[in-house]
């Protein structure tokens, strides 16, 4: 009896190191194909040298749906298609342009965008005395009689303190999405709003704000200004409060126009009904080329699919990668995506998406349940040689959000953050400001997350 226990032992020790070996072996396999003979940056080259800012309904991001399409169909996969889907099409028209004035003919320019989904200035722009605040509570403070026949210039900076940039992001990121929503309940004239970026420079950010169920007649204008324009503008204003501003947006939206949102997949060999989504979104913003926002996430979603293929692995569960249209201003693409998946009564069991930029990969943000997330740990040691140890509960994406049930696996890859505000929604989003080495390591991390779940299955 003895004897036989010592054996069992024995078994359950070497049949568990084998396992482990096999999945470290694996993982070799991954990571030896996505940094020899990676596809990804050269895919992210074309997509941002070649066809540039793809804003949702511009031409752009409809040569980036054909380019995504074509590379897939390269691929050799089961399955590539487009699925369409009616997008927003809002243009910033010719350039923005705004000054400071602190007395008549005495000005000092100030580099501005308008902010996604912005109305126009009217006539030959706005200028008008500008009122300082920090926060959309002090809007009530200083009422309407305060705030009237003024431009409202939201200045709270993102919080430095906080180690995760994606946290400063969210807590200041308010003023920008409903700024312009609620000073207009105060006759505010246009609202100006310090570009959420961390480090101090001359690129204003844009990024989608809403008007909420504001009228059309009386929404007004918002852009955002350089972090650099910022203090210019509040050191002036604390040294002469009558200062004036002055901007001039010829921004419009037009009629909604089809796209698309590309698809490919490799069909599961033992579970063909059970679905695996990797992906990113392939619209942008129309400053820069969205080189990290979000064409990195496209191409490593794309390159998962690739490597699966390279190295022969046949995946139990059927994989896709879902390039999602829309993400920028309006969600249109992962709500179709969901709201067809659940019409065709689909079982998506696990998805992964790529938002936070092509750099160092440090771990991935799980929301899910607590047995899954413990799965998702217990792999720590096949994932330290690869110095990916962030593996815990938190914000997994915003297009695969709408997949969400309560079996299911969402993750998010999280990158290191601490570069990324620097371009996120900027001119300066551009393709020089990507590394070869650390978008591959990306995608041959998510491939591998990717790899495990369907080796071990969803608790």
């Amino acid at each position: 009896m003895k004897k036989l226990a010592i054996l069992l032992i024995l078994v359950m020790i070497f049949g568990q190191n084998f396992g482990q070996t096999e999945d470290e072996k694996q993982l070799r396999l991954i990571y030896d194909a996505a940094l020899k003979e990676g596809k990804a940056y050269d895919w992210l080259n074309y997509l941002s040298n070649q066809i540039g800012g793809r804003l949702s309904g511009s031409v752009q991001a409809q040569q980036a749906v054909d380019f995504a399409k074509a590379k897939m169909d390269e691929l050799g996969l089961d399955r590539v298609w487009l699925q369409p889907v009616m997008v927003p099409k809002w243009v910033r028209g010719t350039p923005e342009f705004a000054y400071i004035e602190t007395a008549p003919g005495i000005t000092s320019n100030v580099p501005i965008c308008a902010l996604g989904g912005s109305v126009a200035t009217y006539g030959r722009g706005i200028k008008a005395n500008v009122i300082e605040v920090h926060s959309i509570e002090e809007l009530k403070t200083l009422g309407k009689e305060k705030i009237s026949g003024k431009i409202v210039f939201f200045n709270r900076p993102m919080n430095p303190t906080l180690i995760n940039t994606f946290e400063a992001y969210s807590e200041a990121v308010d003023q920008r999405s409903r700024g312009a929503a609620e000073a207009g309940k105060y006759e505010a004239l246009g609202v100006i709003v310090r570009s959420m970026n961390l480090r101090n420079d001359d690129f204003p950010h844009t990024g989608g704000m809403s008007y909420g169920d504001t009228p059309e007649a009386e929404r007004i204008p918002a852009a955002a200004i350089s972090t650099n324009g910022a203090d210019l503008l509040s050191t002036t204003l604390r040294l002469n409060p009558d200062t004036n501003f002055f901007f001039k947006l010829n921004c419009r939206q037009l009629q909604d126009v089809e796209s698309y949102n590309v698809i490919g997949e490799i069909k599961g060999s033992t579970h063909p009904d059970e679905i695996m989504v990797v992906g990113g979104h392939l619209d942008s913003w129309d400053l820069g080329d969205g080189s990290h926002d979000d064409g990195a996430g496209c191409v490593q979603s794309m390159e998962v699919l690739r490597i699966f293929k390279k190295i022969g692995y046949k995946p139990k569960r059927t994989i896709r990668a879902v390039l999602f249209m829309n993400e920028e201003n309006g969600l249109r693409g992962g709500t179709k995506y969901a709201e067809i998946a659940k019409k065709k009564n689909e079982n998506h069991v696990f998805a992964l998406e790529s938002d936070s930029g092509g750099f160092t990969p440090r771990g991935f943000n799980f929301d899910a349940s607590t047995a899954n997330i413990e799965q998702a740990q217990s792999w720590a040691k096949l994932f330290e040689p690869y110095n990916l140890h962030f593996l815990n509960k938190g914000y997994a994406g915003a297009d695969i959000g709408p997949l969400k049930h309560d079996s299911m696996v969402l993750a998010g890859l999280r990158p290191d953050s601490q570069r990324y505000f620097d371009y996120h929604h900027a001119e300066n989003d551009t393709f020089e400001h990507v590394n070869k080495r650390e978008l591959e390591l990306g995608a041959a991390a998510m491939t591998s997350l990717i790899y495990l779940f369907d080796t071990y299955g969803i608790r």
